[in-house]
């Protein structure tokens, strides 16, 4: 299975358990664990999941576009969005 990894951290985030580098290692340690090929990785630093707009997601939203990725690798949800179910309602991205 072909996956990205992708890891954000927001300016209020706790540093030393959330950092880049932590996030990053747990998904490689996940990807390699259970076999899977890591085709790319982006990150966003100190940038709140509030945003779309943001460098890496930009990065992992193209490669999904141009079918390079079977899979996503998160540490947690909150690392793509900074949302909550209601948050999203609000939003009329879920209804």
């Amino acid at each position: 299975m072909r996956v990205w990894i992708y890891a954000r951290l927001s300016n209020d985030d706790d540093q030393e358990m959330n950092s880049l580098l932590n996030q990053q290692e747990i998904c490689h340690g996940f990807a390699e664990q259970h076999g899977y090929t890591i085709v790319g990785q982006s990150f966003d630093d100190n940038v709140s999941g509030m945003k779309f707009n943001r460098r890496g997601l930009d990065e992992l939203t193209a490669a999904v576009d141009a079918d390079k990725i079977d899979a996503v690798i998160v540490k947690d949800c909150c690392a793509i969005m900074g949302l909550n179910q209601k948050d999203l309602e609000n939003q009329g991205i879920l209804a």
